[in-house]
């Protein structure tokens, strides 16, 4: 067999000239020369959540001049990390200015924090305002923070900036009201002002331009994006002192080419490769990555791109970070570097750069970015260098960030426009349309059109809209989506806002609404220690209800890529669907922009976590074949237990749950379709999944069927098996991909080789045959030659009954004939009912909800039709 899955490996090439590389980490932080942290408007100091101090400005040698008041915010948005500084703020109703002693000798961060709530009275909608700092730099004009927070769905907003050495000693911030607005003012919450190292000392190469250079050294900036690819948030106290904090990348990707992220092995060491260096960026940084994926064939269809809301008429400096994490030798992993769309560097190779594996290097490219209409974008996309021969068609990137250039001393842009969204508010909704057209092939490309633009534009630039009172209405519910995620919907289920409308009336009757002060209060205001998982749509948080139940609630990402599409099937699915393999959904919540979802809470956590990489007991071999065949039971009630079969579409070992006494729960149903009719051989759809487990039928064709299904769960069962990843990168070529590897040991009949060694010697080798022959025919190339999830249950069952007669336990029923393919009536059971599987154990749990049971039954009742 031929899998989709060749080798997962890295990166680039070209020409550059390092110092020696530092032996062994660098450890200690960068201590600046100033760090002046300013609680605005507050009259004692404090601590934020970050465990950073706070000056107030009240009675302080921080004091500004002119005319200002200290205010109190109204209302404590829950998205807040700290009180501190948002809770208060200076108000300025003429120009004022701070003064600020700083070292002349070095560059400082200029961070400014905005909270647009209601201050002394004062509407935030009237806040038009300009900053202007020392040498007539302008950083903001004509700013609203209120329309900015909309416009990004955010409660706060944090500008930040670098401005070279003032000459003087003496750095300045003059806030002004704006002339253009009637009853305007100005206000700010928080101001840093910390010294940095020079980190722009090297000149950034000119796109579009051969040959050429732009200085950054002596420029102001401003920092527009800065993200940790592949990796996820770095707070600012985790930043090697320069207090920088760093973004999770996934929601700038452009299409569905996400490819994977990983992350460095423990034993590795990230060697900075000067003194200086390591205050480019974080070793967390460095340590993780996003790559193309394990196919070539596949990688040299597509780009690995991510697409960025900028302003026209400025210059801007991409700075991309790499660090080789996998692989020793040069011209393993080639790769072409474009921003927007021209060459920056062709043939890049972090290995030809670094000369050794675990060695930080970074390049930075200056682009002009027009003014006119759609030339407000800004793309970067890596593709794989055809023309250098690699070994490996793909490539990597660690971090990015973005700074956008001073232009004759203005920093200055727009503030945001409404989002494109906004004008469809008051239209009636539309039939939920199953995938944006902009997401429809895994194969995205760099000059992705018009489509994905509007798409960025809608999550860069997307307006949240407030509940809203409805006249003679009563208590409608507005839109209770953040139309981050490109919806707005309006919708009213027993006087509370729901769902929106193509959330069916059935399935919000079937589960309970909560509201937000009620999650809040269940997970002590979203406590970080409460954090159980972190996933794509979220964080997923430990939680209690009704005084003591407890429970898991996983809330949605702002910035996640995952939204309304998966929100809306899960609730779908699970409202309609009881089973005692199933995950059971308790209720959602949609309130204040919010998506959550409630579930029952599994103590044990996912299968994956109990198989390697964990401090936690090995589960032993019977543990293991009960979890597979809860797990199959699943799947089995999903294909053939409702009125049309349903189709998971995402089979891991993450999204199998165990709760406190092993039970084996299917979760995570966001990327569930609802399988072919009677009269369809498949569904035509948009492939989605994760590398490793994926269909190679279904991904070559884009036609998903319940075998998909059933090709990722026998990964799931090697998985089992070998407790190693579905993907190691880490590993020589032909060992990356677990189903290869694990299909060519059989064949070679060497398979023993490669299970967990705490297995060794405990499994009955009859058992372990008949385990590894239901997995190989669930991997076969071909849908139509893997068994159903019928057959996957019976035979798994019966190898538990292997395993268990061999041990001296219960004996073997009468009447089974055995063959590799599958477990088949041969005669009587026994006495037993025909409807029961192999040990009297159902093909559908209990606890199934009834729908359509004799569907279920049928393949076990007559295995020929199998």
């Amino acid at each position: 067999m031929k899998s989709i899955y060749i080798a997962l490996l890295s990166l680039f090439s070209s020409s550059l000239l390092l110092l020696p590389v530092l032996s062994g980490p660098v450890s200690d932080t960068y201590t600046p020369t100033d760090s002046i942290l300013l609680d605005c408007g507050s009259s004692a100091d404090g601590t934020d959540a970050d465990h950073r101090k706070w000056a107030a400005d009240s009675g302080s040698k921080f004091r500004p001049s002119g005319n200002s008041t200290m205010a109190q915010a109204a209302f404590q948005d829950p998205s807040l990390l700290s009180p501190i500084p948002y809770m208060t703020a200076r108000i300025f109703t003429s120009e004022s200015t701070y003064m600020f002693a700083v070292s002349d000798k070095d560059r400082h961060w200029i961070r400014l924090h905005f909270y647009p709530s209601t201050y002394n009275n004062l509407n935030p909608e009237d806040a038009y305002f300009s900053v202007t700092a020392s040498g007539g730099i302008t950083l903001l004009h004509n700013f609203s923070a209120h329309v900015t927070a909309q416009a990004l769905t955010q409660a706060y907003i944090v500008k930040e900036f670098s401005i070279p050495p003032s000459s003087d000693g003496a750095l300045s911030l003059t806030f002004a009201p704006s002339d253009k607005h009637p009853n305007s003012y100005a206000f700010v919450n928080g101001i840093e002002i910390i010294s940095m190292p020079n980190i722009f000392a090297e000149p950034a190469e000119l796109v579009g331009f051969s040959d050429s250079t732009m200085d950054v050294g002596e420029s102001a900036l401003e920092v527009t994006y800065r993200l940790n690819v592949g990796g996820q948030y770095i707070p600012a106290s985790n930043d090697s002192g320069l207090s920088r904090t760093w973004y999770d990348d996934s929601p700038y990707i452009y299409g569905a080419g996400f490819g994977i992220s990983f992350a460095a092995d423990k034993d590795l060491q990230i060697k900075y490769p000067s003194v200086d260096s390591k205050y480019i960026a974080p070793v967390d940084v460095y340590g993780t990555a996003r790559s193309m994926g394990p196919d070539n064939a596949i990688n040299m269809n597509y780009n690995l791109t991510w697409v960025f809301q900028v302003d026209g008429n400025f210059t801007y400096v991409v700075r991309l970070h790499f660090c080789e994490l996998q692989l020793d030798k040069v011209n393993q992993r080639v790769f072409d570097i474009f921003v927007n769309n021209q060459t920056a560097t062709t043939a890049a190779d972090v290995l030809a750069w670094t000369s050794e594996k675990g060695v930080p290097v970074y390049k930075d490219y200056a682009v002009v970015v027009a003014g006119g209409p759609g030339d407000k974008q800004l793309w970067v996309a890596l593709h794989p260098s055809v023309e250098s021969k690699p070994e490996y068609y793909d490539s990597i990137l660690n971090g990015l960030e973005i700074f956008k250039l001073s232009n004759a001393g203005n920093l200055a842009g727009p503030n945001p426009e409404p989002s494109p969204m906004s004008a469809a508010q008051g239209e009636p909704d539309r039939e939920f349309q199953e995938d944006s057209i902009s997401r429809t092939s895994v194969i995205g490309g760099a000059a992705g059109g018009a489509a994905a633009i509007g798409m960025l534009a809608a999550i860069c630039f997307a307006v949240h809209q407030r509940k809203k009172r409805i006249d003679g209405g009563g208590s409608a519910g507005g839109s209770g989506w953040l139309p981050l995620y490109g919806n707005s919907h309006t919708s009213t289920i027993s006087g509370k806002s729901c769902a929106s409308s193509h959330l069916s009336t059935m399935a919000a009757g079937l589960c309970r609404h909560f509201s937000f002060a009620e999650i809040k209060q269940g997970t002590k205001n979203f406590d970080e220690s409460l954090v159980i998982g972190v996933g794509g749509f979220g964080k997923v948080y430990r939680g209690v209800i009704d005084g003591g139940m407890k429970v898991a609630i996983k809330r949605s990402n702002p910035s996640s890529e995952q939204g309304v599409h998966e929100f809306q099937t899960e609730i779908e699915m699970l409202s309609k669907l009881r089973h005692k393999h199933l995950v059971s959904l308790i209720g959602y919540c949609e309130d204040d922009g919010e998506m959550i979802l409630v579930y029952d809470y599994m103590a044990h956590g996912t299968l994956r976590e109990h198989l390697y990489k964990s401090n936690k007991p090995p589960l032993s071999w019977k543990q293991r074949l009960e979890i597979c065949i809860g797990s199959a039971r699943g799947l089995h009630y999903l294909h053939t237990g409702a009125k049309y079969p349903i189709i998971h579409r995402d089979v891991k070992t993450t999204n199998i749950l165990l709760d406190e006494k092993w039970v084996a729960k299917v979760s995570d149903f966001g990327l569930s379709k609802t399988g072919p009719t009677m009269n369809q051989t498949h569904v035509s759809t948009v492939v989605k999944g994760s590398f490793g487990y994926l269909d190679p039928e279904y991904f070559r064709r884009q036609q998903l069927t319940d075998k998909s299904d059933v090709y990722s769960f026998g990964v799931v069962l090697f998985e089992v098996l070998c407790a190693r990843p579905a993907l190691n990168p880490s590993l020589p070529r032909e060992q990356v991909s677990l189903a290869d590897w694990a299909l060519h040991c059989k064949k070679k009949g060497f398979l023993e080789d490669i299970i967990d060694p705490i297995l060794k010697g405990k499994i009955d080798p009859e058992c372990l045959q008949k385990f590894a022959d239901t997995a190989e025919k669930c991997l076969s190339d071909q849908g139509v030659d893997r068994p159903t999830m019928g057959d996957v249950l019976w035979n798994l069952e019966f190898a538990l009954q292997l395993q268990e007669h061999n041990e001296g336990g219960k004996p073997m029923p009468t009447g089974i004939i055995v063959d590799s393919n599958s477990v088949t009536s041969g005669g009587s059971f026994d006495g037993r009912n025909p409807n029961e599987s192999i040990g009297g154990r159902s093909g559908v749990s209990d606890d199934s909800d009834g729908l359509n049971d004799s569907v279920v039954f049928s393949q076990l009742i007559n295995p020929t039709g199998r």
